[in-house]
């Protein structure tokens, strides 16, 4: 069962910048397309970006031109480049399996503020 452990997170001011990584175990995370995904309190579980095995991305309209996914196979992480950070990205962002491809476990996720 692969596990997944998100860091980065954290006190930003608006335009700020955050790098979070996601760090997996289990060889199977090499062929699988990843998502970084977030939830707002109060609201449901949004997906941010995506990301395939060969390094194909797509991103939502709202994270587009200022969220950077990334990956890489051989450290088995995932990582989300945040920059022109809005109070509205303020969320848990979590990492997980793209939504083509069956869920690991959710991990506790990483705590994201964009707040002056």
């Amino acid at each position: 069962q692969v596990q997944l452990v998100e860091s980065g997170g954290g006190l930003v001011q608006p335009g700020g910048s955050l790098r979070l990584s996601c760090a997996a175990s289990g060889s199977i995370f090499s062929i699988y397309a990843m998502g970084w995904y977030r939830q707002a309190p109060g609201k449901q579980r949004e997906l941010v970006a995506t990301i395939t095995s060969g390094g194909s991305t797509n991103y939502a309209d709202s994270v587009k031109g200022r969220f950077t996914i990334s990956r890489d196979n051989a450290k088995i992480t995932v990582y989300l480049q945040m920059n022109s950070l809005k109070p509205e990205d303020t969320a848990v962002y979590y990492c997980n399996a793209a939504p083509d491809y069956p869920a690991f476990h959710w991990g506790q996720g990483t705590q994201v503020t964009v707040s002056s």
